[in-house]
């Protein structure tokens, strides 16, 4: 059985529960990877539902945790009989600061945080998978990477969501030889636990900033862009180095 791990996936109503909702739908089983240990709530809720799924508390920028969470995650897609093919590397964090209040620490975590993670996941199964000649790999990337900030996110959120598409295009051209195809999402504005309580209150004192800039004339959801994970996880065939923006035509390069 292919086996998707995903990171990031301990909330709700976040994206990256929403991407393991579409995923196993499509009949993948499942390794769910956060910070927070509402993670394994969020695996024995799918398992409830007749879904294999596993989830694991790990903070992304320690190596050795990160080790260890790839070996419960092939241990899992082994006992299950198959490998891990899919990997979402979901998880991050988003800061407003202004670049004057910028302090080296709050740089240093939010890098460390945004890019360290996936770097080491995407190098413990990137090489898995090609040595194996196949798979799939999608990283969260932002529209501020594309547009520089925004209303929720400041240059140091910016500059590390760039970095996801530099490293994306650069792992993609590595690993496609071997089969593995590795791509990036890059969401606008989308109503999770995170945005709600601003887009709330904006919407009850008839605000618009949020939405003006929007075509389509609303937030995203948590499963518009796992509509698109979805889609490269498991159709996208030829696509390989590229990013999908969700965004409701908010920014259109």
């Amino acid at each position: 059985m292919s086996v998707a791990v995903i990171t990031g996936a301990a909330s709700q109503h976040g994206i990256g529960f929403a991407i393991a909702k579409r995923l196993a739908a499509r009949g993948l089983d499942l390794v769910l990877i956060d910070l927070s240990e509402d993670v394994t709530a969020r695996a024995d809720e799918l398992a409830g539902q007749g879904i294999r799924a596993l989830g694991l508390t790990c903070d992304l920028t320690d190596e050795e945790m990160v080790t260890s969470a790839v070996s419960a995650a092939t241990e899992f897609a082994v006992a299950g009989g198959g490998h891990v093919e899919v990997l979402v590397n979901n998880a991050g964090i988003a800061s407003p600061t202004r670049i004057a209040d910028i302090t080296h620490d709050e740089w240093h975590t939010l890098m460390d945080v945004n890019l360290t993670g996936m770097f080491l996941l995407t190098q413990a199964f990137g090489v898995a998978m090609r040595e194996r000649g196949g798979g799939a790999i999608i990283n969260m990337s932002s529209i501020s990477a594309q547009q520089g900030g925004g209303n929720f996110a400041g240059a140091h959120y910016a500059a590390s969501k760039a970095a996801v598409l530099g490293f994306t295009k650069a792992a993609a051209r590595e690993l496609a030889p071997g089969g593995v195809a590795v791509n990036a999402v890059a969401p606008g504005l989308i109503d999770t636990d995170i945005t709600s309580a601003v887009l709330r209150e904006a919407e009850e004192s008839g605000e618009t900033k949020f939405v003006a800039g929007i075509p389509a004339g609303r937030p995203g959801t948590p499963d518009d862009v796992a509509s698109a994970v979805e889609f490269l996880a498991l159709d996208a065939g030829f696509v390989v180095g590229q990013v999908i923006s969700v965004n409701g035509g908010a920014y259109l390069p």
